[in-house]
């Protein structure tokens, strides 16, 4: 394999043996990325300089015999809604000052401390309100799988760069999808932890920052150092010391568990028939290794998926309201129809409306009781065209999409996206893994049991002409 193909874990192998060091790895992700960007636009602040005086830094580390962390020399990307120190955080939007980050937010923080080398952050739609990589600030990011195809989002570009062989590491944000749908639709594993699993600035209700890998191995080493404490965040769970590196427990882990089977999420759009049918061949898989799966029924209604879209509407609003008319005038046109939608919300609908997070999240909670996991679709459909904002094209309809996904969000539940097969045009096609509360480390291992016993994987896309 070429250096940019290799996981984290190969890396750190290479460059204790001294067969290679930071600094080659990280020219040849560069040298990659240089290939595939000007189809892709899934960077930003992309600095080659910068990345090798990281790399040159961790490579006397290693000649040294003295790595300063788990990850060092391995290369990472960031979103850009997660902060770096001295850099602009635009949030995918025109509307915002470019003004410099005064410090590192908690994961990149981490990330840093444990060594890694940030090739680049990546891009993000405006305000990370869409399930695309359009954006007003950003040149529009593309699907490595199919070029006309959307990679997702919010977290767009992290998608797109793991599927495309940025490097190993990738880091997004996820509020109500936005880790496993691009995941999903890139081919990619990502795991959206329990709420405060991994400490995030600023916290609030349903967001989680998680890993975007190619495998659940390299997932799980980015756990060991995101999950790290940070006092920033005042949503965080209590540190625990869990043993991160216990993630590959083997197939045989997968032999008497309970797993719910949820095919129709109760509303939103109905999954497609070759989803369904990629989802069910991935239940058999779990039924052939010995677990109980059985079919659940679907729990999240039209009150509770609206309600939410009513709630984030309203919040928006009130953001852009707040904006100069010229700059809120730069906002993509679909996120200010939207948010506009909620200009006359009274009291009590609004109310209604936020009511509508702890009815998702005591539903939820409710109808997974009595299994150890639920499988699920990621998204209903494969990835659509990338100039489109929204699978529907309607931003009186915007999060359809999203009905398998956001409960996770809002019970705090583990969930994870990881590739289960692919459509007739050969996208990918994302299975949806969810855990009990706080049982993250249990949806790594149930993640990983699934990728060693799953149907061969397609070769990563590469880039045109290249």
């Amino acid at each position: 394999m070429k250096l940019h193909e290799l996981g984290a874990h190969a890396l750190l192998t290479g460059y204790r043996s001294g067969a290679f060091s930071p600094v080659d790895v990280t020219q040849a992700v560069l040298d990659h990325i240089a290939r595939w960007e000007p189809h892709l636009h899934a960077s930003y602040l992309l600095r080659p300089e910068l990345a090798l005086e990281q790399a040159r830094a961790s490579a006397a580390r290693w000649h040294d015999g003295q790595p300063c962390g788990v990850l060092d020399g391995v290369p990472v990307t960031i979103k850009e809604n997660i902060a770096t120190r001295g850099d602009p955080v635009p949030l995918g939007t025109r509307a915002t000052a470019l003004t410099p980050a005064v410090a590192n937010a908690p994961p990149a923080a981490r990330l840093f401390d444990a060594g890694a080398v940030m090739v680049c952050k990546t891009t993000m739609p405006d305000y990370g309100m869409l399930s695309s990589g359009l954006s007003s600030f950003h040149a529009l990011a593309r699907n490595p799988w199919d070029l006309s195809k959307t990679p997702g989002g919010s977290s767009a570009g992290g998608a797109a760069a793991a599927a495309a062989g940025y490097g190993p590491l990738h880091i997004g944000t996820d509020i109500g999808g936005s880790l496993r749908l691009p995941a999903g639709w890139c081919g990619i594993f990502s795991l959206k932890p329990s709420l405060g699993r991994i400490p995030i600035d600023p916290p609030y209700t349903g967001r989680a920052a998680g890993p975007m890998t190619r495998s659940v191995a390299d997932a799980a080493l980015m756990m060991q150092v995101l999950s790290l404490p940070d006092a920033r965040d005042s949503m965080s769970l209590p540190y625990q010391p869990i043993a991160w590196n216990k993630f590959d427990q083997g197939a045989g882990i997968l032999r008497g568990l309970r797993i719910g089977l949820l095919l129709d999420a109760g509303c939103g759009l109905v999954a497609e028939p070759e989803v369904l049918a990629a989802v069910k061949r991935a239940a058999r898989i779990f039924e052939q290794a010995g677990a109980i799966v059985e079919p659940m029924k679907p729990f999240l209604t039209p009150a509770m998926l609206d309600g939410m879209d009513h709630a984030w509407r309203l919040r928006s609003q009130i953001d852009l309201a707040a904006l100069a008319p010229e700059k809120k005038a730069s906002v993509l046109p679909y996120i200010q129809h939207w948010a506009d939608s909620a200009a006359g919300m009274s009291g009590p609908q609004a109310f209604a409306a936020f009511s509508q997070f702890h009815n998702t999240r005591v539903a939820t909670v409710r109808a997974c009781q009595p299994f150890d996991f639920v499988l699920s679709p990621t998204s209903p459909m494969p990835a659509f065209a990338a100039e489109l904002p929204a699978p529907t094209n309607d931003p009186l309809r915007p999060l359809e999409h999203i009905a398998f996904t956001v409960p996770y969000n809002m019970s705090e539940q583990p969930a994870a996206s990881i590739n289960c097969g692919y459509t007739q045009d050969d996208l990918p096609i994302g299975l949806q893994i969810a855990g009990r509360r706080f049982d993250d480390l249990g949806v790594l291992q149930v993640a990983h049991a699934f990728e060693l016993l799953r149907e061969p994987q397609r070769a990563w896309p590469q880039p045109p002409n290249g």
